[in-house]
């Protein structure tokens, strides 16, 4: 069966093709040949039929993503449901489950569910987490233990995996080499390392490649290829590792496009504001202009607590620079396990961070939206207001804080609003003194 790739060289519009466009409003026939070059791709795997299709790449609208899921010493599978359903309300586009605890395959199961949004994982870890119940160490799984993984996920509908295939022995050596503050921070990253040097020999997401294409092929799912050298340090953004890591994504890339398969690049991580603009445009220049999803960045290394702000000043930075797709980044973010809250306000924030860089990229739909929420200040109509927050819940809530007063203005202005003032200086027969 033709994946979505090939149908968009044989030329063909598919109704996802179409149903994407609408939504982004751009014209099939372009999304379409950029589907084809390798610059957007469609989440949703081939077994989810009713799932609506999912656009992510050049010129769309940037799209956020929420991280879920268990650990093996939170196993409360039903607070990871409930922040789903915390996620699709705060609206986020798609959401990842990255559980290590207790029954992935009904966690993942119950978060479609919960959650009707593309659903992303990262296959490695269950495969680290079976090795472990049956008593042995991650580093004696082996490749068929996770190739096989792999397959159980594409086939119960997962529609994007992270694959960690440019954690090479070579990567490994340079990063060693120059040397880092903060090592490797990847979860998925560390195991891979940690199993190749436990068995002296290639990660086998490199060196059997094809094998991976093979199953992404049958699924038409898309595979977000891994950053395992993000930096987790600002003082190690951009060095030696992370950047052969990234050219050698950007051949893997080539070579799925070859398959037909779609491909996203997964990217850093902590890096400072000044080295933002630059990293996106080295992923968009050794990757073809492939889509690139970013973990916020985080500017700073020293807000734990708030890192979903700094994660959002990163993000908008990255965004306007033309990152297309941002993971969250909570306040429990190097702390532990995030909660329902903790979710919704990342969600929030990175909403914010993709609005900024939508407006400053001159989206006409952002740039409109916008318009609607000043004429809806300048008539000091609220409901309008909420209708334009991007979280109309929290606006509403702050407003209601307010005494008693004159319901037309806020309660930091009261008589002297300025916006009152200047409509009725405008009045007929009346002035302000």
């Amino acid at each position: 069966m033709l994946t979505r790739i090939e149908q968009a060289r044989k030329g063909d519009l598919s109704d996802e093709i179409r149903a994407v466009a609408k939504a982004e409003g751009t014209v099939p026939q372009e999304l379409s040949e950029k589907l084809a070059r390798g610059e957007v791709v469609v989440t949703r795997n081939r077994r989810r039929a009713d799932l609506r299709p999912l656009g992510i790449g050049t010129n769309l609208r940037i799209k956020v993503n929420a991280n879920l899921g268990t650990s093996r010493d939170a196993l409360d599978i039903e607070r990871e449901i409930r922040k789903a359903r915390a996620a699709l309300e705060a609206g986020a586009d798609t959401v990842m489950d990255l559980s290590t605890g207790g029954n992935l395959a009904d966690i993942r199961r119950r978060i479609m569910e919960a959650a009707p949004l593309p659903l992303g994982t990262v296959p490695v870890y269950e495969a680290a987490a079976r090795a472990m119940d049956r008593g042995s160490s991650f580093c004696e799984m082996t490749e068929d233990d996770l190739f096989a993984v792999i397959a159980e996920h594409l086939g119960s509908g997962v529609d994007f995996i992270t694959v960690h295939c440019g954690v090479t022995l070579r990567t490994l050596e340079l990063m060693e080499r120059q040397g880092r503050l903060l090592d490797v921070v990847s979860r998925g990253g560390a195991l891979l390392i940690a199993w190749m040097r436990y068995h002296e020999r290639e990660n086998p997401l490199y060196a059997q490649f094809d094998r991976l294409l093979e199953l992404a092929h049958e699924a038409d799912a898309t595979l977000s290829l891994g950053d395992g050298f993000r930096p987790g340090a600002t003082a190690d953004a951009t060095d030696r590792a992370q950047i052969h890591e990234l050219i050698l994504l950007g051949e893997l890339q080539a070579r799925a496009l070859e398959q037909g398969v779609q491909v996203m690049i997964e990217g850093p991580g902590h890096v400072p504001l000044d080295q933002i603009q630059a990293n996106v445009l080295l992923e968009k220049r050794l990757c073809r202009n492939a889509p690139f999803y970013v973990l916020g960045p985080l500017a700073t290394d020293r807000a734990p607590g708030y890192d979903h702000i700094t994660g959002a000043i990163g993000g908008a930075l990255a965004g306007w620079a033309g990152a297309d797709f941002l993971c969250y980044v909570t306040p429990a973010e190097h702390l532990g396990l995030p909660d329902e809250e903790d979710v919704r306000a990342g969600v929030i924030a990175s909403r914010i961070a993709a609005a900024a860089a939508e407006l400053a990229r001159g989206r006409p739909e952002a740039l409109e939206r916008e318009r609607e929420m000043s004429r809806c200040r300048k008539a000091l109509d609220w409901e309008g207001m909420y209708r334009f927050a991007l979280d109309p819940q929290r606006a509403r809530k702050v407003r209601g804080k307010a005494p008693p007063g004159d319901e037309s203005v806020c309660s930091m202005c009261g008589e002297f609003c300025a916006v009152k003032i200047q409509r009725e200086r405008k009045r007929p027969g009346r002035q302000t003194p």
